[in-house]
C-alpha cells in the first residue's frame, strides 16, 4: 500500500498544480478568439478529459510517467491573437487543424524534424513575444484594481519565496477570496456550475490557418512536446514521442468541435510525476501520471465553476493571476532566446551567443509582442517571419577552405 501511496500522492500534486496553475490561460485564451461563456467552460473541459484520457492510456500503456497537459503557450497565443476572421467556429477549425498537424508529426518523423530546425532563438522569442502581453497583467491589475490585486500578488510573492510549486494555486485562491467579498449581491445558480458541453461546428479559413492554426502547432511542438521529451530524457527515460504525438494529436483533433485547443506533452509539471520525488524506483513512476491524468480529467468537471469565477471578477485580475503563472515560462524563453547559438549544444559545453541570432531574436521577439495584425494574420507568423528573414538576409558563407 505505502508503495502505491507516494506516486498517489504525487499524481494529485501534479493534477492540482497544473490545473489550478494554468486554467485562467486556457479560458483567456478561448475567450480571446471569440468563444462564449459556455463554449470557454467547454473548451476547459473537453481538454481537461483529453489530457487525463491521454496519460491514463500512455501510462498504462508504456508504463513510463508520461504526463499530459493542456497547451499553455498555445493559450497564451489565442490572447495574443485575438479575434479571427470567420470568428469562433473559424478557430475551431483551426484547432482541428493544429491536432491533425501533431498526427501527422507523429506518423511522418520528418514534420517533427523540420520543426526541430526552425532556429532556436527565433523559436523561442516568438514564444516570448506572445507570453508578454499576459505577463505585463500583474502591472496593470495594480494600477486599475490595486485593492484586489495587492493581496494576489503579495501572496504569490510569499509562497514563490518558501513553496514555489503552490504560488499560482495559492495566488489564484486569495484572487477567490478577494472576488467573493468583493461580490455581495451577485446571484450564483447551481446550473452556472455544472459541466457543459458546447459543440461547434467548425469552418476553415486562410487566416486563421496561417495565423492561429500554424502558430499553434509550433508552438505546441516547440514549447510543449520538444520539452517535454526532454525532461522524460533527463529523468533516464526514453520516451515514446511519435505514440505520443499520435495520442495527442487525435485527441485535439477530436476535442476542437467542443473547444478545446490542444494537448501535449506535459513540460512545465512533467518534473512533478518524472521525479524520484514522485518514487525512488523509475518504474513506479508511471502510476503518478496515470493518477495525474484520472485526477485531471475530474477536475475538469469543475470548469463550469471556473468559468464563473472568472465571469465574476474585473478581466484584468484574473489575467493577471495567468500572468504570473506565465513569469518563470517568459524568462526562460527570453533567456533561451538571447543566448542560444541557434545550433544543438552539447550539454555541458560553453554557449557562445551568435550576435545575428540575437538581432534576429529581437526581431522575433518585437513583431510578435506588438499583436500587429496583417490580413488577418497575427503577430506570432509574422514574427516567425521575420526572425527568420533575418537569418536569412545576414547569413554569412562560411570559406571554402583552399585546395
Amino acid at each position: 500500500m505505502g508503495d502505491r501511496l507516494q506516486p498517489v500522492l504525487a499524481g494529485v500534486v501534479t493534477a492540482v498544480v497544473g490545473f489550478a496553475s494554468s486554467f485562467t490561460v486556457v479560458l483567456a485564451g478561448l475567450r480571446a478568439v471569440g468563444a462564449s461563456e459556455a463554449q470557454a467552460a467547454s473548451g476547459l473541459l473537453t481538454v481537461s478529459v483529453a489530457a487525463g484520457i491521454c496519460a491514463t492510456w500512455l501510462g498504462l500503456r508504456h508504463r513510463m510517467p508520461i504526463a499530459i497537459a493542456w497547451s499553455t503557450p498555445g493559450a497564451a497565443l489565442l490572447v495574443a491573437t485575438g479575434p479571427v476572421p470567420g470568428g469562433w467556429p473559424a478557430a475551431v477549425g483551426a484547432f482541428a487543424l493544429c491536432g491533425l498537424l501533431i498526427v501527422t508529426a507523429g506518423l511522418f518523423p520528418a514534420l517533427g524534424r523540420a520543426v526541430a530546425a526552425i532556429p532556436a532563438p527565433v523559436a523561442a522569442a516568438m514564444l516570448a513575444g506572445v507570453l508578454l502581453p499576459l505577463c505585463t497583467a500583474p502591472v496593470r491589475a495594480l494600477v486599475e484594481v490595486p485593492a484586489l490585486a495587492a493581496p494576489v500578488i503579495l501572496t504569490w510573492l510569499v509562497l514563490h519565496r518558501f513553496a514555489p510549486r503552490w504560488a499560482v494555486p495559492a495566488a489564484l485562491v486569495a484572487a477567490a477570496v478577494v472576488i467573493a467579498l468583493t461580490t455581495t449581491g451577485v446571484g450564483v445558480s447551481p446550473g452556472d456550475l455544472r459541466p457543459v458541453v458546447s459543440p461547434t461546428v467548425p469552418t476553415f479559413t486562410l487566416p486563421a490557418v496561417v495565423g492561429l492554426a500554424l502558430p499553434l502547432f509550433l508552438v505546441t511542438m516547440a514549447a510543449q512536446n520538444v520539452p517535454g521529451t526532454a525532461v522524460l530524457r533527463g529523468f533516464g527515460y526514453r520516451p515514446p514521442l511519435a505514440p505520443a504525438l499520435r495520442a495527442t494529436g487525435l485527441a485535439s483533433a477530436l476535442g476542437a468541435a467542443t473547444g478545446g485547443h490542444a494537448v501535449n506533452l506535459a513540460a512545465i509539471t512533467a518534473a512533478l510525476a518524472a521525479g524520484p520525488d514522485a518514487h525512488p524506483d523509475p518504474d513506479r513512476r508511471w502510476i503518478a501520471s496515470v493518477t495525474a491524468g484520472i485526477g485531471l480529467a475530474l477536475l475538469g468537471l469543475g470548469a463550469g465553476a471556473a468559468t464563473t469565477l472568472v465571469l465574476l471578477s474585473p478581466p484584468v485580475l484574473i489575467e493577471a493571476v495567468a500572468g504570473l503563472a506565465l513569469l518563470g515560462a517568459l524568462a526562460g524563453a527570453l533567456s533561451a532566446a538571447l543566448t542560444s547559438t541557434g545550433k544543438s549544444v552539447t550539454p555541458g559545453a560553453s554557449v557562445v551567443p551568435d550576435p545575428r541570432s540575437r538581432e534576429a531574436a529581437v526581431v522575433t521577439f518585437v513583431v510578435t509582442a506588438s499583436g500587429v495584425s496583417l490580413l488577418g494574420v497575427g503577430g506570432a507568423f509574422w514574427g516567425l517571419l521575420a526572425g527568420c528573414l533575418m537569418l536569412l538576409l545576414f547569413h554569412r558563407r562560411r570559406p571554402v577552405p583552399a585546395a
